[in-house]
């Protein structure tokens, strides 16, 4: 599978192994709200009263559970994201995707370090956040309002890099926004 390939449908989970995701998923959200994205998977396997094989056999690393946890959240991003090629030009569109996938990547204490690799994990909604993260630096590069040179990786590092900021403290979204701000004029088409 390549970085850009859709991620492959599961086959239906029997109803006991859909209930033991389910359990994973509330486990793990509640652990990671706690104690940060590097918790213990071990607490996650307890909390959600399954052995550890069983998280592992459905969540086979960290990256792949945390994909699974931002997977709805992923997904109305980047749904939403596509809304607003009507509404705004092609640098804003760009800049309002990165704002919100900074936002997101700090939902946990520690996950922004974790973040450029889970999008790369393949769950649904990875894939769609990743691909509307290159759509829209595509479009703003036809546009000019972003220089040709940048990449989907660069984007990436500059998200993960405001989202660590976050963690140090202060008002998320203003913080946010002013470091996707200072890195989207560095990058201007002059």
């Amino acid at each position: 599978m390549t970085e850009s390939s859709p991620p492959i449908d599961e086959t239906p989970l029997r109803a006991d192994a859909l209930r033991n995701r389910e359990r994973i998923l509330a486990a793990a959200d509640e652990v990671f709200l706690e104690r940060g994205a590097d918790a213990s998977l071990e607490d996650v396997a307890k909390r959600a009263k399954v052995g550890i094989g069983t998280l592992y056999r459905r969540f086979p690393t960290r990256d792949a559970l945390l994909g699974a946890l931002c997977d709805e959240r992923l997904l109305a991003l980047a749904a939403n994201s596509r809304k607003r090629d009507d509404v705004l030009d092609p640098g804003m569109s760009l800049r309002a995707f990165m704002v919100e996938l900074a936002t997101h990547a700090s939902h946990y204490q520690g996950l922004a370090v974790l973040f450029g690799t889970m999008l790369k994990s393949h769950t649904t909604g990875c894939y769609a956040g990743a691909e509307e993260g290159r759509r829209l630096l595509q479009r703003a590069q036809k546009a000019r309002a972003v220089a040709k040179n940048v990449s989907f990786d660069d984007l990436l590092y500059v998200i993960t890099a405001a989202s660590l900021a976050v963690e140090q403290g202060g008002p998320v979204k203003s913080r946010v926004t002013h470091l996707i701000d200072l890195f989207l004029d560095g990058i201007k088409m002059r």
